[in-house]
């Protein structure tokens, strides 16, 4: 026979538990003695083995959605601080190597293709010079000759000589004399000869020097007028517009959030 107090405390625990699970209904409203009562869900025993209530609450899609969320704010924090140093790095890298190597680069070629090559050369050394020199010219003589000396002419016909005086044992005799040709006679000759003439030069000069040359020679080159101008300029044009480029690019968070 079924006891009575059995079955008032089995319907109180089915009262208190029947919003978490149903109660253990056979097709009979009558319960045996022997069967073990029902354990509430809720125990403190049932609890162990699963998920925290505020994660699980007895519903599958919302303790997904919750760790979906709770995953993606995890990784968007790590992408967030992954890109910020990732961007410091950038700026690190440009600041220190990229802007001073690109810009380095294009300034010096710049400033190499308008620099000048200024330097004092000292030449000391003997020229051997052995060559023949060939004259074809003709130079103009134009002087006055003068001539002062005693010589001896002969006469080339006879000469007449008028009114002469003749001494003759110390007295003068005027007489006419007449000098047969071929007469010598010894006379002290005293003028100047001008002398104007075109003389025609023609001949070989043999030459056979040592020259000394010491002497000190200033060079100013400048490269733009060398044949290094073509390879400098292009150098610099191709450098240039990455310079150009990096050089427009933030070198910091502030600067980037400044140009936009």
């Amino acid at each position: 026979m079924t006891d009575v107090s059995h079955i008032q405390r089995t319907t109180s625990l089915d009262s208190l538990n029947r919003d978490s699970a149903p109660a253990d209904i056979r097709g009979d409203a009558v319960f045996d003695d022997d069967e073990p009562l029902p354990e509430p869900k809720n125990a403190p025993g049932a609890a162990k083995g699963r998920p925290a209530p505020w994660m699980w609450q007895g519903k599958m899609p919302d303790a997904f959605w919750k760790a979906a969320t709770i995953f993606s704010f995890a990784i968007n924090l790590v992408l967030v601080v992954a890109v910020l140093g990732l961007g410091l790095l950038v700026f690190q890298i440009k600041a220190a190597i990229a802007q001073p190597l690109l810009g380095g680069l294009h300034n010096s070629f710049v400033e190499m293709d308008a620099a000048h090559i200024v330097t004092t050369i000292h030449v000391a050394d003997t020229i051997h010079v052995n060559d023949t020199i060939h004259v074809n010219d003709t130079i103009p003589v134009v002087f006055d000759l003068p001539i002062s000396t005693n010589t001896t002419v002969t006469l080339n016909h006879d000469t007449s000589i008028p009114n002469t005086t003749v001494y003759l044992n110390g007295l003068p005799v005027p007489t006419n004399i007449v000098l047969p040709a071929g007469t010598p006679l010894d006379i002290n000759l005293n003028l100047t000869v001008p002398v104007s003439k075109v003389v025609p030069v023609v001949l070989d000069v043999p030459i056979a020097l040592n020259v000394p040359v010491n002497l000190t020679v200033p060079v100013d080159i400048p490269l733009n007028q060398t044949e290094l101008h073509a390879p400098f300029t292009g150098l610099a044009n191709l450098i240039g517009p990455y310079d150009s480029l990096l050089a427009s690019t933030p070198s910091s968070w502030a600067e980037l959030f400044r140009s936009k």
